[in-house]
C-alpha cells in the first residue's frame, strides 16, 4: 500500500496561508514612520512605567500588554484622526494647527523639555504626525493605515515587548554591574567568582563599584561612559547573533506549525480581530461589538477601583487570589485574571483540559515526593524551583516534546535543509520573510558566533555547544507551548544554565563555565517573553499578507529589534543614574543579580553529575513520548501531554484557575450552543483582555500625569 499524502490534499497544504487582504492593501513609508515611532515609544515608556512609576508591568509576559494597547491607540485614536483628516484638506489643516498649538502651549520653552519624558515623545510624534498628514491629504493621500500596515505596525510592536524589560533590557545592565557593587564579605562573590570574571570585559566596572549607577550621580559627576564601551560591544555581538538565530528558527518552523499542525495562536488573536475589523470606515469594526466592550468593563471597573484605593483608601478592592489546603503539605491557588481568562477561552479543550489536569497532578506528585523523602537539596531559580526533581522531570517532557515535534515535521524540515543546499527547487518559500537558504544558514552560523562567543570567554567549546542547543530546545518548546496553548503567562520548567550546571556538576564543565554559564541569566533563565515566540506570532499576523509584502516585515523586525534594544537600554541607562538602580525596580536591580551570581558562587565548587535529577530528567522524556504517541494513537486518550511538561511551574498557580474557569466554560458552551454560539462569545473573552490592558494603560497615563508611584493593578 502507498503511503503518501494525496496530491490534492498537499496542495491544499501549499495554498493554505494565502494573503486575504485586498492588492490594494499593500505598504508603505507611513506604516514604517508610525510602526518606528511607535516601537521607540513603547521601548522607552514601558521602562518608565516599570522602572520609575512602579506600575503595572506592560511587557512582562507573552500577553505583551503594552503592545495590545498602543494598537488600540493606533485603531482607535491616530487612524481615526487620520481618516478624518483625509476627507479634505481644511480638516486635515485645522487638525494640524490645532495639534501644534498644543503641543507649544504644553511643552513652550522647548528649551526647558526632557527629553527622557515619555509625554514629550508622543506629544512630538503626534505635532509631527499632523503636519505630515496635513501635507499627505494636499497631495491627495492620508497617513490613514491599511490592514497590511497595521500588521507590520503590530509585528514590531510584538519585537520590542520581547526585548524592553524580561526579555533583556531590565536584566542585562544589573547583571553587567551587579558583581561588583553587591560583593561583600557575606556573600565573598570577590573571593570566589572576581577570579573567573573573563578577561574580555563583558561585565562593567567603572572602579569605584559602579556606586553611580546604584546609588545616583552626585551633584557634578558626570557618566563613566568609557567603561560601558567593551562590556556592550561584547554583548552586541552575541545578541545579534542570538535574535538572527531566533529569527531564522522562526522562518523554518512556520509552515509546519502554522500550515501542516494548524497551531491555534491564542494569543494573537487580540490584534488579529482589530486588523480584521480596519474594513474602510472611519471606525473599526472591532470597537463596535457590544459584547466586546461588555467584557471589558468588568476589569475596567474592578480595576479602576483598585486603582482609585491607591488614591484614597475608602474605595473598595475586589480580591482576585485564594488559596486553599489541599492535602498533606499542599496548597492549591486559586487566581483570577481577566486576560488569562480571555486567551483560555481561546484553548482548544483539550489541551486546556491537559493544562490543570497536570497541575493538580503535580500536587499529588509533589506530596508523594515528599512522604518518600526522594528530595533535592539542589537551589534552583526559577521554573519548578521549590521540588527540583520536578524541574528535571519537566525539562526531559519539554526536550522529549520538542525532539517529537521535529521528527513529525521531518519532511518539512528535510525539504527546508534542502532547498537551502540548492537541491529542492520544488520547494516554494516565497512565502517566506527570508529565504530557506538564508535561514538554515543564518541559524548556523548565529549557533556558531554564540559558541565562539562562549569560547572566548574561557567556557570548554564542547560545554558551549551542549548549552547552547539546549537553550535553543527549550526556547523552542516554550514557543511551541505559547503558539498552541496559548500561555500567555508560562515559564520553562527548567532553565539550560541550570540544567548544565547543576546537572552535569562543575567537576565536568569547570569553575569558569560555571560562572560564565551563570551570566546568561541574562537571555536563558526566567523566560517569560523572547524574541523567538515573538517572531512566530508575528509571522501568524504576516500570513494574512500578500507574498511581495512579506519581504519587507523582515527589515521592519531588525528595525524594531534595533529600536526597542538601543531605546529600553537608553531609558534604563538614563533612569539609573539620575534616580538610582537602587531605588528603581527591585527584582531586576537587587534580585536577579543576587540570583544568578549566588548560583554561580554554589555551582563553582565541585560537584559530580546529579544522576537523580538525570533520572527525573529521562523519565520525565520517557512519558512525555509515550502519551505524545498514545495521543496520535488512541482516540480515546483524554488529555493533551503538553500540560505535564509545564505543570509543575510555580508560575502555574497563576495561571491553571484561569484555564480550568475557561475550560468548563467553553465545554458547557459548545455542549448546549453550538460552535455558532462559540464564535459569538469570543468577543466578550476578547473584551477582557482588552479591559485589562487598557485599564493598566490608562492608569499608567494618569499616574504619569499625577506623580501617582506604585499604583500596580494586572500583571498576569
Amino acid at each position: 500500500m502507498k503511503k503518501d499524502i494525496p496530491r490534492v490534499y498537499t496542495q491544499h497544504l501549499e495554498s493554505r496561508g494565502h494573503a486575504v487582504l485586498t492588492e490594494k492593501e499593500t505598504l508603505s513609508l507611513r506604516a514604517v514612520w508610525v510602526g518606528a515611532f511607535l516601537s521607540f515609544f513603547l521601548a522607552t515608556a514601558v521602562p518608565y512605567g516599570n522602572m520609575v512609576q512602579r506600575g503595572s508591568p506592560m511587557a512582562l509576559d507573552f500577553s505583551t500588554p503594552g503592545a495590545i494597547f498602543l494598537f488600540l491607540v493606533l485603531i482607535g485614536l491616530l487612524n481615526v484622526l487620520f481618516k478624518s483628516a483625509a476627507r479634505d484638506e481644511r480638516t486635515a489643516a485645522l487638525l494640524a494647527v490645532g495639534g501644534l498649538a498644543l503641543y507649544l502651549y504644553h511643552f513652550w520653552p522647548l528649551t526647558g523639555v526632557d527629553i527622557y519624558a515619555p509625554g514629550w515623545h508622543f506629544g512630538s510624534f503626534m505635532a509631527a504626525s499632523a503636519l505630515a498628514n496635513a501635507v499627505a491629504v494636499r497631495r491627495g493621500g492620508s497617513l490613514a493605515l491599511n490592514r497590511a500596515e497595521l500588521i507590520l505596525v503590530y509585528a514590531m510592536l510584538l519585537m520590542v515587548s520581547a526585548l524592553c524589560t524580561m526579555g533583556l533590557s531590565e536584566k542585562i545592565l544589573p547583571m553587567m554591574t551587579g558583581l561588583f557593587y553587591y560583593a561583600s564579605p557575606t556573600n565573598k562573590w570577590a573571593e570566589k567568582l572576581f577570579p573567573h570574571v573573563p578577561s574580555r570585559a563583558v561585565l562593567v566596572d567603572d572602579g569605584d563599584g559602579n556606586k553611580a549607577f546604584y546609588e545616583g550621580l552626585e551633584k557634578g559627576e558626570r557618566v563613566p561612559y568609557e567603561a560601558w564601551v567593551e562590556p556592550l560591544f561584547w554583548w552586541g555581538i552575541f545578541l545579534f547573533a542570538l535574535y538572527a538565530t531566533m529569527i531564522c528558527v522562526a522562518v523554518i518552523l512556520r509552515r509546519q506549525w502554522m500550515e501542516r499542525e494548524r497551531l491555534a495562536y491564542p494569543t494573537v488573536q487580540v490584534p488579529l480581530a482589530m486588523v480584521r475589523g480596519e474594513e474602510g470606515g472611519l471606525v473599526n469594526s472591532f470597537l463596535k461589538r457590544r459584547s466586546m466592550w461588555v467584557g471589558s468593563s468588568i476589569p475596567m471597573i474592578l480595576g479602576s477601583l483598585k486603582a482609585l484605593n491607591s488614591y484614597d483608601a475608602t474605595w473598595p478592592v475586589v480580591g482576585t487570589t485564594w488559596i486553599m489546603p489541599l492535602f498533606g503539605h499542599q496548597t492549591v491557588q486559586f487566581t483570577v485574571s481577566y486576560a488569562m481568562l480571555g486567551f483560555s477561552y481561546l484553548i482548544n479543550t483539550n489541551i486546556a483540559a491537559g493544562i490543570w489536569f497536570f497541575y493538580l497532578l503535580s500536587k499529588v506528585e509533589k506530596e508523594a515526593l515528599l512522604l518518600t523523602g526522594l528530595t533535592s537539596d539542589q537551589r534552583l531559580a526559577f521554573g519548578a524551583s521549590d521540588y527540583p526533581l520536578l524541574a528535571y522531570q519537566g525539562g526531559g517532557a519539554l526536550i522529549a516534546m520538542v525532539l517529537m515535534g521535529l521528527w513529525i515535521g521531518r519532511h518539512h524540515f528535510g525539504n527546508v535543509v534542502m532547498k537551502a543546499l540548492g537541491r529542492a527547487n520544488y520547494v516554494d518559500d516565497g512565502d517566506e520573510i527570508l529565504p530557506y537558504r538564508y535561514a538554515v544558514w543564518g541559524s548556523v552560523g548565529g549557533m556558531g558566533v554564540m559558541m565562539g562567543w562562549m569560547w572566548l570567554m574561557g567556557t570548554p567549546l564542547w560545554v558551549a555547544v551542549v548549552f547552547i542547543v539546549l537553550a535553543l530546545l527549550v526556547f523552542i518548546g516554550i514557543t511551541r507551548i505559547v503558539a498552541e496553548a496559548g500561555l500567555a503567562s508560562v515559564r520553562e520548567p527548567i532553565n539550560a544554565p541550570n540544567l548544565v550546571l547543576h546537572g552535569l556538576g562543575s567537576e565536568l564543565v569547570g569553575a569558569q563555565s560555571a560562572f560564565n554559564l551563570s551570566m546568561t541569566y541574562i537571555w536563558a533563565a526566567d523566560l517569560r517573553i523572547f524574541v523567538l515566540a515573538s517572531c512566530v506570532h508575528a509571522l501568524k499576523l504576516v500570513e494574512e499578507m500578500d507574498r511581495r509584502s512579506r519581504r519587507y516585515i523582515l527589515w521592519a523586525i531588525g528595525l524594531a529589534l534595533a529600536l526597542g534594544v538601543l531605546g529600553s537600554i537608553w531609558m534604563i541607562f538614563h533612569v539609573a543614574y539620575k534616580h538610582g538602580g537602587i531605588n528603581l525596580e527591585p527584582w531586576f536591580f537587587r534580585g536577579l543579580a543576587a540570583t544568578a551570581y549566588s548560583n554561580a558562587v554554589r555551582t563553582v565548587e565541585p560537584a559530580a553529575v546529579y544522576w537523580p535529577g538525570w533520572g527525573f530528567f529521562t523519565g520525565g522524556g520517557a512519558l512525555m513520548a509515550l502519551m505524545m504517541w498514545a495521543r496520535q494513537r488512541l482516540l480515546w486518550w483524554p488529555v493533551h501531554p503538553l500540560g505535564f511538561a509545564i505543570g509543575g511551574n510555580i508560575m502555574m498557580n497563576y495561571v491553571w484557575f484561569n484555564v480550568f474557569v475557561a475550560w468548563a466554560i467553553k465545554k458547557l458552551v459548545l455542549r448546549f450552543g453550538g460552535a455558532a454560539t462559540y464564535q459569538r462569545s469570543q468577543a466578550f473573552f476578547l473584551g477582557l483582555i482588552v479591559g485589562q490592558v487598557t485599564c493598566n494603560g490608562v492608569w499608567l497615563i494618569i499616574d504619569y500625569f499625577t506623580g501617582k508611584v506604585g499604583n500596580y493593578l494586572f500583571w498576569v
